[in-house]
Order: C-alpha cells, then structure tokens, then sequence
C-alpha cells in the first residue's frame, strides 16, 4: 500500500473508537455517538470515491448538549451500526421536566449503493408527555483522502450554494473540483417535520407516555447527478441483508471447539465480505478502511491467495480486474510497463488531476509475479481452464515483464528503481522510505533487489511451467523450471547469510548486501526457493526472541539499527505477513512453529475490538494479562488481515486442494494447537464436489474424518 511517509496525518484513529460501514465505492466511519466530527485530519465521515462527502453530522439536543451514550456497535454481520442513547436530565423553571434515563434514543445505520441510511426512534418510558427539540447539524468539505491524510494542496474547487426543498424536506450540498466533476451530498429527513437550512435541521419530538417516533434520514453521495435513486431505508436492510447471505454462502463454514477463535473466524469471514466490492469485472477485495479502500494489486493477490481455499471466486475476480487493469505502454509517470501489474487505483479529484499519481499506479516490484503465482494457484484450485485461456495473454505479458523489466541491470535478479518523484521509493510490500536499510542503518541505494521478489519470481516460474504443461506447450515449461532452478542457486549463494542465520533483506543497487534480519526472509519459504538447510535456519530465526514478539514475528529483529517497535515497518508486527511466514513454515513442514504463529495472532485477537485483526500493531514484547499496542493509523477492517485467520489453518492443516486431474483435499499432516480440540469445516468445496469434515486433536495426532461427501471428490490424510 501507499506509505504513510507520502501521506502524513495529523491525527490518532485511537482517539476514540470509531465504528466503520462500507459498500461498494462508499465507506463511513463514525464515532461511538454515531456522529462525524472531522476536525483536523480525523478520518471521519462518509466517502466515496476518495472523497469526504460528509464530514460533520451532530446530533444534539436544541440548548447544544449531546445525548448520554448508553452502548453503540456493530451487527455481527457487519450490515448495521446501532447506537442505543438516552436524554439527559432536562430542566425547566428549576424543575425537572425529563428525568435521565426516561427517553431511549435509537440509532441505527447502513450503507447501500452511495447512500447512508439511518433510522431514529425515539420512546418515552416516562410518566408525562415530553416534547424535545432537536437539531441535527450537517457539512460536507469535499476533501480528497489524501487531504484528509494530511497532503496540502495550492488550490481547491469551490463550493455552491446549498439547495434547501422544502417539500422533500432535503438539503443538497455541492462543490465543483477543479477536476470539474461536481460532487453532491443530498440530506433527506422523513417524518421529521424539520427546519431544513444553514447546514442544518431543526424539529420537535412530541411524545406521549410510552410513545415512540421513527424518524428516517438518507445521505446520499453523488457526483454529476448520475446517483441511483434513493429507496427507503427498510428496503435498503432487506437488500444489503441479501447480499450478505449470498456471500456468507458462497464460503465454506469452519467451526471449532474454542467459542472465541470461532468469534475470530466470524468477524474475518464478514469483514472480507465487507471489503469486497463488485466491479464490471467480477468481486475485488478494497484493501482497507479508511485509508486504502480502492483496489491494490498486492493486497488483492494476497487476499485471494489467503482465501482460496475458502472462496475461490474472489482470486478469479482479482485475477480478471489486474488482467483488464494491466498495463500496456511505458510510462514513467505512472511508473507503467507493458505487462506490469497494477499497484493501485484511485477516483479523487487529487488524482484525477495528477497532484497524486495514483489514479492509475505501477509503482510495484511484486504484483507481477505474485498475479502469476495466483493464476497457477487458482487454476490448481479449480481446474477452470476456460478462465485461464482467457487470461493467458495477461500471464504471458506479465511474465514478458518479469524477463524485459523487472530485471533492471542483467544480473539475474530483479530490481526496482522509482521513476517518479511523487511515487513509491520503496516498491516492494515495505513501501516506507525507510524499510530498506543496511546493517549500520544507512539507507539501500540504487536499484533494489529485495529478498522476497526473487522468491516470488522463482513460484511465478514453476506456476507457469504447470500452466504451460496444461496447454501442452512443454518446451516452455520446461525452459520455465530451468530459469527457476537456477534463479534459487543463484540466489542462495548472493542472499544467504551464515552470520545472521536468515537471508539478507535486499541487495542494493552496487550488489551489497542489506544484512539485516527481517520478516521478509519468511517469504523465501513461502514460496519455496530457500533450500532445506536454509529454511531450517531461517525459521529458528524468525522464531528467536529478537524476531517474535509473543504476538508475531517483527518486520526486523529488535536487534537491528532501525528497529522502533512503534515504526510502519521497521519494528511492528503484521499479520498477514505472519500468515506468509506460517504457510512457508508449512511448506518446509514445520507445521508446530506455524502453529505458534497462529496462537499468538489468536491470543491478540482476544484483546481486539470486536475481535478484528487490524493492518499491524505495534512490536512491544508480549506483557502477561495486556494486549497488544495498537498502532494509531492502521486500517481496521482490512483486507489481507481479515483474510490470515484461514491461511493460518491452510498452514497448520496441512490443506492442499486440487482440481486436476480430478477434485483432491490433501490434509498433509495436520496439527492443532492444544487450545483447539475439534474443527469442523462444512462445504469445502472443489469444483463442483464438496464435503464436510471433522478434524479431531489427539495427544500427538489429528484424526480426520468425512462427514458428508457431493461428488466424486478424493479426501487424503498424509500422515
């Protein structure tokens, strides 16, 4: 993702908890009060498109206090945010005409197709009749999310006057970027009887002795008037619920033994849902909210390689968006290459006009050959070989790339180098300018060739050596599986280091070599080009108190210059970089270390808001009875973090799935830790077969045993 040293903030998302909805092209994020109150650079507000398209709304009482915030939380499945409120006390001629805790306020929100929905009740508990003036205050900067981020710009669009109806009882807000798209917010109240004006609305609620009122609200975001027209909000519920359901369908089911990791699995299936957005070209996972909810090539491979095991629909539709986003022609401002696989895409007025570059981005090292590595990986998964002919031009190109760009010096490695200013420095997943480092701390110059670029080259190789077999062009396969054998020589002799007992972090652009200890040495095992040796060496480590927090393994060891436990990627633990690491540990079959990666991010999980896995937290050595050290800016929900909960199993399972020749579950010795008895996965689907399965811990084995079989499906237990 885009660093957070290009785009600072000025401000802590731990402030207060906030509370996220998010659908399609639109995201909300709201305080605990269900209010938006976006002084300075906070991320709230409702979005869409990258832009803040409300950044106030207040609900008060008519003399300016708030109501008294009794609970406010999400619904399991992530399709409402409620808030349950009462009145404080209210006075009138020094005599109390509402006592604390007599009126329930009800809030409950959701967010469908550009609109934010919202439904007020009010009850009177109380013995007398009340009538309660409210005023609900509204405004909307347009601000660009990199704005929001903290980026100064020279000019701005302007904003137009406000137009007030009162027979729909609605307000319009507009502005005009210099984009020259004007961009509409549209606040409608029904049943309320307001006085609508000067970004605000002004009503009475009348209640007798044990009566309610439903008062509905819509936020509409719109740009050039081309919205979908507003339903209600009921309808809006019943829609967004459907969708849900077919996407929680659409995943196979694991239950286990222990109530809380089933509380993790839950909240990572709902939030991948979240995050997963429809485009023309079939669903993509957005990367992460507030900062990052847009299509991104790493994080999307990533994602659907995490979850391919569970639903491998979303590696297709992240497969068919990179081929029809992929790039064509040389272009330096967009770092674009023929071949090349996109980094990320953004809507906002500050790209559209170039201030950023990212409207359309390729300043990545590794979505290359990981798209390579996720084609082979989904057509192993699913035998769909109509797909892959219709994409085979795409894996072509981008293996065409891997061999004209993405080695820059000829050496037989392969290297970034910015081209623009205003882009990434750093190219690969560590994208701050300062994760790349030598052993003394100064920073890696020139040309970069980072450790796990070269793995994930050598797996793009042997993955399209298999897809070559499969069209029967056998002499390109065979020419792929030499190119990758010696490209592991190879880089076992430039990247391993005896000294440090891991493979070094990057080469830099004069070949020397960044010793130091890091994380991404884990993803030489995860894609398979560490020797046995090595791999043995590298995991002890990983796993070795300067490299595992209690929690995770560090980005670098604690001993390392840079080391700053509070740092982006110089210190923090993240996740799914641990889910990379865990499955390399599998691979190599040190499915016990895998799982202690896995109990770690369980144990963390336990001390999380509604037990979601941020981005990253914070390197902290693990302290007895206290959760992990959040780090301030770290998306929550986001994507590659909701999906690390099933690669973690994939890992400790041992699950190998295959649809070639015929539909195949390998359960490659399995192991579970001791605080995980039993789990139940229902309709692991291969194909068009599937089956249910229970997996039984024993002393010192796991017993696997068919439920329930659809198809000609083969289920093997290799002990």
């Amino acid at each position: 993702m885009s660093s957070d040293d290009i785009i600072q903030t000025g401000s802590c998302s731990l402030d207060d908890r906030t509370l996220v909805l998010k659908h399609g092209n639109s995201f909300a994020v709201f305080d605990r009060y269900g209010d938006i109150h976006a002084q300075g650079h906070s991320e709230q507000g409702i979005y869409h498109r990258d832009t803040r398209f409300l950044s106030q709304l207040d609900l008060r009482l008519a003399d300016g206090r708030r109501p008294v915030l009794l609970n406010s939380t999400l619904k399991q499945d992530n399709s409402l945010l409620t808030v349950d409120l009462t009145l404080p006390e209210i006075v009138e001629a020094n005599k109390p005409v509402v006592h604390i805790d007599t009126v329930h306020i009800f809030r409950a929100k959701l967010l469908y197709q550009d609109t934010c929905y919202e439904h007020l009740r009010l009850c009177n508990y109380g013995a007398t009749a009340i009538n309660i003036p409210f005023i609900l205050t509204f405004d909307a900067d347009f601000a660009d999310i990199f704005e929001v981020r903290g980026k100064q710009r020279e000019a701005r669009g302007h904003h137009l006057p406000e137009d007030v109806n009162e027979q729909k009882q609605s307000i319009t807000l507009v502005y005009t970027g210099l984009d020259k798209v004007t961009r509409h917010t549209c606040i409608q109240l029904e049943n309320a009887n307001a006085n609508i004006g000067n970004n605000s609305a002004r009503f009475n609620v009348a209640l007798a002795p044990g009566e309610d009122k439903d008062i509905y609200i819509s936020i509409q975001c719109d740009t050039n008037q081309n919205a979908t027209p507003i339903t209600d909000y009921l309808d809006a519920l019943q829609k967004l619920s459907a969708e849900l359901k077919t996407a929680r369908e659409n995943h196979c089911a694991i239950h286990t033994s222990n109530e809380q990791f089933n509380d993790w699995l839950n909240r990572s299936q709902v939030d991948l849902n979240l995050l997963i957005s429809d485009t023309p070209h079939g669903p993509y996972p957005f990367a992460g909210v507030p900062w990052f909810s847009t299509p991104f090539g790493r994080d999307g491979i990533i994602t659907a390689l995490h979850s391919l095991w569970v639903n491998p629909n979303t590696a297709r539709g992240v497969l068919a968006f990179l081929a029809a986003n992929q790039a064509t022609e040389v272009d330096p401002l967009r770092e674009a290459e023929p071949g090349k696989i996109l980094h990320e895409t953004r809507g906002g007025e500050m790209s559209t006009l170039g201030e950023v570059p990212f409207a359309q981005y390729y300043g990545t090292i590794d979505a290359t050959p990981l798209f390579v590595v996720l084609a082979g990986a989904y057509y192993q998964h699913t035998g769909d070989r109509a797909f892959i002919e219709s994409i085979w031009q795409n894996i072509e190109a981008a293996l065409n790339w891997i061999d004209h760009y993405g080695d820059k010096d000829g050496d037989g490695f392969f290297e970034y180098a910015s081209q623009n200013e205003k882009g990434l420095s750093q190219q690969g997943w560590k994208d701050s300018d300062d994760s790349i480092f030598h052993a003394d701390g100064s920073a890696a110059t020139g040309a970069i060739a980072l450790c796990e670029v070269q793995a994930y080259v050598y797996d793009a190789w042997r993955c399209a050596a298999k897809l070559y077999s499969m069209l029967a062009q056998h002499d390109k396969a065979k020419t792929l599986e030499k190119k990758a054998c010696a490209l592991k020589k190879h880089f076992d002799q430039a990247f391993w280091c005896d000294e440090l007992g891991t493979y070094v972090l990057a080469l830099d652009g004069d070949k020397r070599p960044c010793q130091v200890r890091s994380s991404n040495a884990g993803h030489t095992l995860f894609s398979g080009i560490a020797t046995r040796r090595h791999a043995r060496r590298t995991v002890e480590t990983l796993l070795d108190k300067a490299g595992y927090s209690g929690w995770g393994v560090r980005t670098i060891a604690t001993a390392e210059k840079r080391y700053n436990p509070m740092s982006y990627h110089n210190g923090a633990v993240w996740p799914h970089d641990n889910a990379m690491i865990a499955l390399g540990f599998a691979r190599y079959g040190y499915r016990k270390e895998a799982a202690q990666i896995l109990t770690g991010l369980f144990e963390a999980s336990l001390f999380l808001d509604l037990r979601r896995m941020p981005e990253l937290f914070c390197g902290f050595l693990k302290r007895k009875g206290e959760g992990p050290t959040l780090y301030p800016l770290a998306c929550a929900p986001q994507a590659w973090s909701s999906t690390v909960v099933f690669a973690l199993l994939q890992a400790c399972l041992g699950i190998e799935i295959s649809n070639t020749p015929q539909p195949q579950i390998i359960f490659c010795k399995p192991w579970l830790p001791p605080w995980l008895d039993s789990l139940e996965i229902k309709k692991l689907a291969v194909g068009n077969t599937s089956v249910d399965v229970l997996l039984q811990r024993y002393d010192n084995d796991v017993g696997v045993n068919v439920l329930r079989r659809e198809g000609n499906i083969k289920v093997t237990v290799v002990k």
